[in-house]
């Protein structure tokens, strides 16, 4: 069994891109900015999605302006746009904030019937601790899902909390899809969000988005643990001047729902 000890590596690089990293363990996840510059308007980066490519298959973010959602599965990178349109996106898009690796489970599970809440629930009952990172994978049967998608912003950009207040909420009743994204333990805020971050694009890749709530007929859950993060932050008069706030965590909580 690997070891347990988890291991944070923040690289400033000297590049807006990351370009410098050459070479990452292949069970380590790669995230472009963090979540807490995200929430505070930094909507524009240098990371490509051809970049992201370099580092993994799968993987959740947005794009510059906060333009829609992003979902990457097995290797293709799908935006979710505001008017609930799903395209896929060419390497030289790019995003403010994306995480990415390179799927290999660890563990397979069978989900039956769950709705969101018991879902969270059997996950962190089959967590090997609460203290490392997750990436997960869900495909299967949905008899019901809920995304949403915001709009594209425009400069002076709001902050999160006020930008997402104009999202599109989109339902979807007997689908089939494939559940992405991560959970990260709580020592880990601002760095991203405490617990499950999950983005949801069906089988037909026509609709998808970030998942608010579910309930699965039956699917396979996987779950891919990892104890390493490489994590590439802004090289901005913005990012640097950045405060976060106090009550972040609650905020980003808010933001998640």
């Amino acid at each position: 069994m690997r070891h347990l000890c988890g291991l944070i590596l923040i690289l400033l690089t000297v590049t807006l891109s990351g370009g410098c990293l050459q070479q990452l363990n292949r069970d380590s996840l790669y995230q472009s900015s963090t979540l807490g510059a995200l929430s505070e308007g930094i909507y524009d980066g240098e990371t490509t999605i051809g970049e992201l490519k370099k580092y993994g298959d799968t993987g959740i973010g947005t794009f510059n302006a906060l333009d829609g959602e992003m979902i990457a599965c097995e290797g293709r990178f799908y935006q979710v746009k505001y008017d609930g349109s799903v395209v896929e996106v060419d390497d030289g898009a790019k995003t403010p904030f994306a995480l990415i690796k390179r799927f290999q489970p660890d563990r397979t599970l069978s989900g039956g019937s769950l709705n969101y809440s018991g879902l969270i629930s059997y996950l962190d009952a089959n967590l090997l601790t609460g203290n490392i990172f997750y990436a997960v994978k869900i495909t299967g049967n949905f008899s019901y899902v809920k995304t949403r998608s915001v709009q594209r912003q425009k400069p002076p950009y709001p902050r999160l909390i006020d930008a997402v207040k104009n999202q599109s909420i989109f339902e979807f009743k007997n689908v089939r899809g494939t559940i992405v994204g991560f959970r990260f333990p709580d020592y880990a805020a601002g760095i991203n969000m405490p617990g499950y971050h999950l983005h949801f694009i069906s089988s037909d890749r026509k609709s998808g988005g970030h998942l608010l709530d579910c309930a699965m007929k039956n699917a396979s859950i996987e779950l891919d643990y990892s104890h390493d993060i490489y994590l590439i932050v802004p090289e901005s008069g913005l990012f640097y001047k950045m405060k976060p706030q106090k009550d972040g965590k609650k905020e980003l909580e808010q933001i998640e729902k």
